[in-house]
């Protein structure tokens, strides 16, 4: 085994509570306290820089026929969807914010790389930025939590955070530099293990504790996979609710992975600790190890464009909607129109991006008025189907069964 292979499959046992047998250890706790004090003060030093609050905790218009708003989040109507096209317009796409969109001047903006991954510390601005080889990708970003109120609605469980429904995803077009080829310019170590991006957005406190800026390490393969640095949405400059004037783009990763306006990447020779890895996104709950079971990467999903109890015409309808699956494309989405008791296969429509999503319809003729429960059920190309029920989490996360949609028929 050469030698960066044996440092992903030590970090590997790590992360999974093998290498010690117990979890985390004295030593890796003690360690993670000094990294969240580290992070603190690089946060504060970096935003004080180049960054301002806005007025509000987000900054564009949350008109309520395109969102629910929930403090500092606005979760997407997917009935709003319905007639956009493949990828969600900017105007409407989800906002997930740990405290507020920060703005920040583009030509004072640095991006700074620094730590024992690196042969020596780095700094670039954007104009540096744009003048490496570009790349563009089609992808999802999700929260971790989209889906969350379900196991309460659906599966009558106890879970805490924002309640979203299945409207925190959007698929946007982004254009940039590969994080890879940013970290070779910068000077990368063979022996690098973990890279970790941190937000210019406020510091964020949790039960009176100040956890530093928003942060969370991933893995020196999957940076160098296929991990980007965007600094356009959609043919556009990003707008400042969706990381202006930089933001990672993890695909099919939590959305936490995705740091908004990214301002520092710390590149380690050693496993990296913050909150965002240890405290949250993790799975508890009785059905995992005390210590939690770290999570990466998304579940398979679908959803109608529909509103929550629409009423549908007795005459028939055309029900549209879209499935995704951290797995790759979509094989194929089955639909209920009883509550899951049959089920007849939806049209796919237009591309099916192993990143983003399937866009799907299925023509409907009701029998009779009334209520109906309409079920969405998408295979993906590993053949992993969405389950009736799902294990619970205390966190709420990664909700995946099938959702039951209440429809009425007049």
């Amino acid at each position: 085994m050469d030698e960066t292979t044996y440092d992903r499959t030590r970090l590997e046992q790590w992360r999974d509570g093998r290498a010690s047998g117990r979890g985390f250890t004295r030593r890796d706790l003690i360690r993670l306290a000094t990294a969240i004090g580290a992070g603190a003060a690089i946060g504060a030093g970096t935003a004080g820089e180049a960054a301002r609050a806005a007025a509000g905790p987000i900054v564009k218009p949350l008109p309520p026929e395109l969102f629910t708003v929930f403090g500092t989040n606005a979760e997407t109507r997917w009935d709003a969807l319905r007639d956009t096209g493949y990828l969600v317009p900017v105007d409407r796409f989800f906002v997930r914010n740990h405290t507020s969109t920060p703005i920040i001047d583009p030509a004072a903006y640095r991006l700074r790389l620094f730590g024992s991954g690196l042969r020596a510390p780095a700094e670039f601005g954007l104009d540096q930025l744009r003048r490496l080889p570009r790349s563009t990708i089609t992808a999802a970003i999700e929260c971790a939590g989209n889906g969350r109120s379900f196991f309460t609605t659906q599966q009558g469980q106890s879970v805490s955070g924002t309640a979203w429904r299945l409207g925190a995803i959007g698929v946007g077009r982004w254009h940039g530099v590969t994080l890879g080829t940013v970290l070779r310019a910068a000077g990368l170590r063979r022996d690098a293990v973990d890279v970790q991006p941190q937000g210019l957005d406020a510091n964020f406190v949790s039960g009176g504790v100040d956890l530093g800026p928003v942060r969370r390490p991933l893995p020196i393969a999957k940076a160098l996979d296929d991990v980007l640095l965007a600094w356009e949405l959609n043919g556009a400059p990003l707008p400042p609710d969706h990381g202006a004037p930089l933001r990672v783009v993890v695909p099919s990763w939590i959305g936490i992975s995705s740091i908004k306006w990214v301002g520092a990447i710390e590149v380690s020779a050693e496993p990296l600790f913050s909150p965002w890895n240890t405290q949250f996104y993790r799975l508890f709950g009785d059905a995992y190890p005390a210590e939690g079971t770290l999570i990466d990467e998304q579940v398979i999903k679908s959803a109608f464009e529909l509103a929550w109890d629409a009423t549908l015409p007795l005459a028939g309808t055309t029900l549209t909607g879209r499935s995704w699956s951290a797995n790759g494309p979509i094989r194929h989405v089955d639909v209920s129109t009883d509550g899951g008791t049959t089920w007849r296969r939806a049209r796919p429509v237009g591309p099916n991006v192993a990143t983003a999503w399937q866009r799907w319809r299925i023509d409907w003729a009701p029998a009779a008025p009334g209520p109906y429960t309409l079920v969405a059920r998408a295979t993906d190309v590993t053949g992993a189907s969405q389950p009736v029920t799902v294990p619970h989490n205390t966190l709420g996360y990664l909700f995946g069964a099938q959702v039951r949609h209440p429809v009425t028929v007049a």
